[in-house]
């Protein structure tokens, strides 16, 4: 009987911490879903140069087209020399997951790049890092031009 007790104790004990770590990393995963929210509500209000310059890790990356990775000081060389006055970058998460640690994720989802007669969509995906301070910085970032209207696709029932 007491063998059975102390299995049960043991069992009921390790669910529990089970549980608060799913509790952990569901908080992280949504800090971070809202660390690219608040990236793109910073480029919508300050602009792509400050929003990129703000989230960007210090040794972050960036894929770009026709560019080798820019990495670190390169890549704020990169973003600063930007001239971001002609055109409003923002972008809306579609997907995300974070690792069991808590501390490194991606997001992606779709983007829309509007100057005054233009509107150019396309998809993105970003890597997430939780730095020492607690905060979110991106590791990588890429984006991927044309999906043709615009339109968000619909998701099958197992997607959502």
């Amino acid at each position: 009987m007491r063998f059975v007790l102390l299995a049960m104790v043991i069992f009921l004990a390790s669910c529990n911490l089970k549980f608060k770590k799913n509790e952990e990393r569901i908080r992280a995963l949504n800090s971070m879903q809202q660390a690219d929210v608040d990236f793109s509500n910073t480029s919508k209000e300050k602009g792509m140069r400050k929003a990129f310059l703000e989230f960007l890790e210090d040794d972050g990356v960036l894929l770009r087209p026709s560019h080798y990775p820019i990495v670190g000081a390169d890549a704020i060389e990169f973003i600063s020399s930007m001239n971001d006055s002609s055109f409003s970058l923002t972008w809306r998460p579609s997907r995300a997951d974070v690792a069991q640690s808590g501390d490194l994720g991606y997001t992606y989802g779709m983007y829309t790049l509007k100057s005054a007669d233009t509107t150019i969509r396309g998809t993105y995906v970003t890597i997430w890092h939780k730095n020492k301070e607690g905060k979110w910085k991106f590791v990588l970032d890429s984006g991927n031009e044309g999906v043709g209207d615009g339109e968000e696709p619909e998701h099958t029932e197992e997607e959502q």
